[in-house]
């Protein structure tokens, strides 16, 4: 699975770090945790987790050893061979948290641990409670071929396996380092679906699926999984502009006779941009900046900002605004910037039903969101709209009463040949 984005989508706090060295009552414990979070419910999934020994999908993992700023980053990478190295590799694979398995695109198999610096980290498996909630949607089942797009370090694979038989589960992945750590650890586990390393966006050509699963985030639903998706078939995938801020979930499926149904929903968070995906991120000192800068006009203002609860507002705004708006979800009260053009807003509550809205640069930013929210509210405020997929590729987003919509960017296959 490909790594969480920063911002909104990196996942809750709650995913912490339990002080547990046994891994059978580290797991047990944060299958309990993500029950009491409302991420997993009693069933399949939750069986097929608390027999999933992290430490042999997973036996070698990274922790961060510099602050979130510092630069160049310090990574070390821990090993389960090591004992020294156990108890703290427990509290990462068992916290519930993205885990970070690759550095710089690097060889998995025999690597020996240590300190890498620079760089990036280049695959993690994803946020446990995001990963189970999305697993859940499928609704796996025996028997069910099943299609797993971003192999990374192979969870949703091995659950995959372990429910609908490993017969029955493809993974691929754009990197091939990825896919024989996974095939190897995999079958270490006793599990053996195909791993092929290949072009995510392109699935496998001929083939057809029950459940599709893309494990990070694409601009539109690639058109070859659609194709690949059997009748009676469900795919996931997120679906996001290029800000990281509000992402929403793409849910396709194909009826009987091969007619598709298909919605965009708005959620909280979403998995990292998949490979060629731009991305637009408020740097430090831009946010620095908005927070210290006077030099601008403040108004008092009677309307509040649309609630963060409001995730189907969010999820249009980010589409139907330019897709250049960045919240900064770190600051105190809504602070929102367009990196491309310089301009940002801040508002914040100033006394009973008023709000101290300051904006700066050529974009009214505040005066853009309000317009929006008249058109939400009389579109009935949805938090999904439908999603037209044609003969031809073009990805449509609308409300039920029409009254908001917008096209998605035109699918563009990747002609690399590599795989996600």
């Amino acid at each position: 699975m490909s790594p969480l984005d920063t911002g909104p989508s990196a996942g809750p706090a709650s995913a912490r770090r339990p002080a547990y060295t046994d891994p059978a009552a580290a797991r047990a414990a944060m299958v309990t945790r993500l029950e009491e979070e409302g991420s997993l419910q009693p069933g399949v999934i939750r069986d097929a987790l608390l027999t999933l020994p992290m430490e042999r999908l997973m036996p070698q993992a990274y922790v961060r050893r510099t602050a979130q700023d510092e630069k160049p980053p310090r990574w070390e990478l821990l090993d389960w061979a090591e004992p020294e190295d156990r108890p703290e590799l427990v509290g990462v694979l068992y916290s519930g948290a993205s885990v970070p398995v690759q550095h710089d695109g690097e060889v998995l198999l025999g690597r020996a641990r240590g300190i890498r610096t620079g760089a990036s980290i280049t695959s993690m498996s994803t946020l446990l409670g995001l990963t189970t909630q999305l697993l859940q949607e499928l609704d796996l089942r025996p028997g069910l071929r099943v299609l797993d797009v971003g192999t990374g370090a192979g969870v949703s694979a091995a659950v995959a396996c372990q429910i609908c038989g490993d017969e029955q589960v493809v993974t691929l992945d754009r990197d091939e380092h990825l896919v024989a750590a996974a095939r190897a650890r995999l079958s270490d586990l006793g599990l053996h679906p195909q791993a092929v390393a290949g072009a995510g966006e392109h699935g496998v050509p001929g083939a057809a699926f029950d459940r599709i699963f893309v494990s990070y985030t694409v601009e539109c639903v690639p058109t070859a999984l659609v194709e690949q998706l059997a009748s009676g078939g469900r795919l996931l995938a997120h679906v996001t502009s290029a800000s990281p801020s509000w992402p929403g979930l793409a849910v396709v499926e194909r009826e009987a006779g091969r007619q598709l149904t298909a919605y965009l929903k708005a959620v909280e968070f979403a998995h990292r941009a998949g490979h060629g995906m731009q991305r637009i991120w408020l740097t430090k000192e831009f946010k620095e900046r908005i927070a210290i800068d006077t030099d601008t006009w403040t108004q008092r203002s009677m309307l509040a900002p649309p609630a963060d609860s409001d995730r189907g507002f969010w999820l249009a705004a980010d589409h139907l605004l330019g897709g250049g708006l960045v919240r900064d979800f770190g600051a105190e009260h809504l602070v929102i910037g367009a990196p491309g053009c310089g301009s940002w807003m801040r508002a914040e509550p100033d006394g009973r039903r008023r709000w101290s809205v300051t904006v700066h640069g050529p974009r009214d930013i505040w005066a853009e969101l309000q317009d929006l929210a008249v058109t939400w509210r009389a579109a009935g405020s949805p938090d999904r709209y439908r999603l037209t997929v044609d003969a031809n590729g073009a990805q449509r987003a609308a409300s039920a009463c029409g009254r908001l919509s917008w096209s998605l960017p035109a699918y563009r296959p990747c002609t690399e040949g590599a795989a996600s």
